[in-house]
């Protein structure tokens, strides 16, 4: 330990030092700061892509599976997918000290915290998915994002609201901006069609995201976020088994590009995309993960004109730009 120590001041005082150590410093300097930016922007650009791919891949299996069907089903890929990994990172844990004592740490959450992640997976992976999916046989994929877009406006007035923060006049401009948005999407939908039960299915939806996301931030605080994620998509796959009878018979009569496309959706948006979203939240502050969601309605909407053939009409995209605009006013500091 002595030694450890008498040999450390070297270390931070690097700058210092580097004519005796010329050959040192000319490699951590440069590598410091790149290595740790290129693979968060990365993580961030693949969230942004998968999620946004996410409101296609329903689009496109939604033609084959009913709403509770399909959410079972992505939902259970999910599940296994999140499983194997958590499995793998314990094993690579034990490998590298495996003489250590079991960390208490990696403890499973008991109590009053378990019951509030089982009541957030519910809630996001189980209520989100069917009202998600329930719309998009109503209204086209763009629609679906724009609309569910406005969650972050909607965790802004909640935590007004119920926290007690203040509201600032930029909050309320924004969240008048958006809602302006909403209605002229709602008016005419994003492909000239709009199916006012669908546009409300969409909106639950953007609701639920607004409590999945105002309870997993008091959650985090309590439990890693990879532990949430697998725990939370447990709970919610246990609460969609009731759909089990119609997804084994859909199984049996749907074209296997529309498993593949429901399978999609469990293991790359749900499992890949929450682990790589961790990753970004671990190194990114709130303000610049909350931009870079910005980015999935426009991915959507040009993946759904190329793939699906959807084509934004005119108000619709003023709509989706005002829905946008109104976001950043409100969750800009």
């Amino acid at each position: 330990m002595t030694r450890a120590r008498t040999a450390s001041p070297a270390a931070p005082s690097r700058s210092d030092a580097q004519p005796p150590a010329a050959g040192d410093a000319p490699t951590r300097a440069p590598a410091d700061p790149r290595p740790r930016s290129w693979p968060t922007v990365a993580a961030a650009g693949t969230t942004v892509f998968l999620w946004a791919s996410a409101f296609v891949g329903i689009r496109f299996a939604g033609h084959d599976y009913s709403p509770g069907a399909m959410a079972l089903g992505r939902m259970a890929a999910a599940s296994a997918a999140l499983g194997t990994f958590v499995a793998l990172t314990a094993v690579v844990r034990r490998g590298r000290a495996p003489h250590a004592a079991p960390a208490r740490r990696a403890a499973l959450p008991r109590g009053g915290t378990l019951g509030l992640i089982a009541l957030w997976g519910v809630a996001w992976f189980g209520g989100y998915n069917v009202a998600l999916n329930a719309a998009e046989r109503l209204v086209d994929a763009g629609t679906a994002a724009l609309l569910v877009a406005i969650a972050p406006v909607l965790v802004a007035v909640a935590a007004v609201a119920v926290l007690g923060e203040r509201l600032t006049g930029r909050l309320g401009v924004g969240v008048a901006v958006a809602f302006a948005g909403v209605a002229l999407i709602a008016a005419g939908g994003f492909t000239g069609h709009a199916d006012k039960v669908g546009v409300a299915l969409a909106a639950l939806s953007a609701v639920l995201y607004a409590f999945g996301v105002l309870l997993q931030k008091r959650l985090l605080a309590r439990v890693d976020a990879v532990t949430m994620t697998w725990l939370g998509a447990l709970a919610g796959t246990a609460a969609l088994l009731p759909f089990a009878p119609a997804l084994l018979a859909e199984l049996a009569a749907a074209p296997p590009s529309a498993t593949l496309g429901m399978l999609y959706l469990g293991v790359f948006p749900t499992a890949v995309g929450f682990l790589a979203w961790g990753y970004v939240l671990s190194r990114w502050t709130a303000g610049r993960t909350t931009a870079a969601t910005y980015l999935a309605p426009p991915v959507t909407v040009l993946l759904s004109w190329a793939l699906l053939g959807e084509v934004p009409a005119p108000l619709a995209l003023l709509g989706g730009a005002l829905c946008l605009a109104g976001v950043v006013l409100a969750t800009r500091r």
